[in-house]
């Protein structure tokens, strides 16, 4: 067993059981606990809760492990990093539970019923004559247990001195390994969602009957459903709710983990967009708000967009090509310098990779789509067919496709027609883009080459 001491130094742990898929609140509990420790120059320890064998799989240990090092999250100990306090997962520590127990056990701490083995309040041991004492633990037994967290303050909870901590099929229970853990990784503080506030009386008790330091506990606020979802406490099967939508949908990792830091915690300035170094220097547990944070999808779109405007145009770049080869379409036909120009386009406009598709696929393919809505609306003011017919010589006829020859063109168009310098956009637009709206026409069209703009504006006419 570990020596029990002072602890100097901050040790924190994120416990994630891997019985289903990686969502938004573990995704907050576990980046608390690394800010903290990052913060304070403390250790981050990964444990993983495994003994829940019926519902434990490969797949989602993995999804574990992915989500961590997707969202930046860097462990110190734990699976594969190691440590002094490992193995790093319980269904290899059975060994360590039971050398407990038996402590318990052989000092009175404990006693076995039914097949199972249930916690003692320490000094119940008495005669069935001896009054004074069975009324002693009676009074003991009735008081509340106390909490003093540091986000919630002074909380006191009942609870029955006598519960069960190994099941009669041997089994410790989660309430025993888990303070048997953090006793043995020497957790200075235990840092997780308030819905496990009814678990803490339980595990100060076991702490205490086991003669070890209580930990520093902090319940971080539950998080709500998005208003647009509806209302309560965000599960895990609602609409994003899960890390691993935020990865195919193309969200930036720095986004996402931005926006978990302002689930409960808010820099003093109320700002939204910050760099990681700067939450770090700035983070206390203090600072942790007590009412409830509330999911809300488009301030994380708004914050991923910022994210991706501020991207070097070579890095958006990269991360833009796996997203347009997924949905089929062929930047290949442009070189680097041509790819980087139509992106570098669209790079302000666009909330999340996935919406490149269909925001900018007519730069990549002559299979794009209509929007017949756009064409309705145009057609209600414009007359279409009359304006391709004027828009292709006008167009044919220039010699040099630049975007100040291509502007000149247009506006001499409109003028000419006694219109105004931009009436030939919106119908141009729409037979060249299939949209109603987008980023600056001119470039598109000179991105696009004379040839392809011409093609398109004659298939659209026929």
């Amino acid at each position: 067993m570990r020596k029990l001491g002072p602890i100097m130094d901050v040790r924190v742990r994120f416990a994630p059981s891997p019985t289903g898929f990686f969502h938004i609140g573990s995704a907050r509990t576990a980046l608390f606990n690394w800010l903290y420790a990052r913060h304070t120059g403390g250790k981050f320890i990964l444990r993983i809760e495994d003994t829940d064998k019926e519902r434990n799989s490969e797949e989602y240990l993995k999804v574990i492990y992915d989500s961590l090092k997707w969202l930046g999250m860097d462990w110190d100990e734990g699976p594969g990093v190691g440590g002094n306090y490992g193995p790093y997962l319980q269904s290899q520590r059975g060994d360590i539970y039971t050398r407990y127990v038996n402590k318990l056990l052989s000092e009175g701490k404990a006693y076995e019923k039914d097949g199972a083995t249930w916690l003692r309040l320490e000094g119940e041991r008495y005669t069935e004559y001896d009054d004074y004492a069975k009324a002693e633990v009676e009074k003991v037994k009735a008081a509340p247990v106390v909490i003093e967290d540091i986000i919630r303050g002074h909380v006191e909870r009942a609870e029955d001195r006598d519960f069960v901590i190994v099941r009669s099929n041997g089994e410790p229970v989660f309430h025993l390994v888990n303070v048997i853990d953090d006793i043995e990784m020497g957790i200075t503080h235990v840092i997780r969602g308030e819905d496990h506030l009814s678990n803490t009386s339980k595990h100060v008790l076991i702490f205490q009957a086991l003669g070890a330091p209580v930990p520093q506990f902090a319940h971080m606020p539950l998080i709500l459903k998005d208003p647009a979802v509806g209302k309560g406490k965000m599960s895990k099967r609602d609409k994003g709710a899960l890390i691993e939508e935020y990865q195919t949908r193309g969200f930036l990792p720095e986004a996402v983990r931005n926006f978990l830091c302002l689930l409960g915690w808010s820099p003093k300035d109320d700002r939204e967009k910050m760099d990681i170094a700067e939450v770090i220097r700035m983070f206390e547990l203090t600072d942790i708000m007590k009412g409830s944070a509330r999911f809300d999808e488009k301030k994380m779109l708004h914050l991923n967009s910022a994210y991706l405007r501020a991207l070097p145009v070579e890095e958006f770049v990269a991360g833009a090509k796996p997203v347009l080869a997924k949905a089929g379409l062929d930047f290949a036909i442009y070189d680097e310098a041509a790819l980087a120009d139509a992106l570098k386009l669209v790079q302000e406009k666009i909330f999340v990779y996935d919406d490149l598709p269909g925001y900018a696929g007519f730069f990549f393919t002559e299979n794009y789509a209509i929007d017949e809505k756009a064409r309705e609306k145009i057609g209600k003011k414009d007359d279409i067919p009359g304006r391709i017919a004027k828009l292709i010589p006008a167009l044919e006829a220039l010699n040099d496709w630049t975007d100040e020859a291509i502007q000149n063109c247009l506006h001499k168009l409109g003028e000419s027609n006694g219109e105004k310098p931009y009436a030939f956009f919106g119908v141009l637009r729409l037979a060249v883009c299939g949209s109603g709206g987008g980023p600056e026409l001119h470039p598109i069209l000179r991105i696009l080459g004379k040839e392809r703009v011409m093609k398109r504006l004659r298939a659209f006419a026929s």
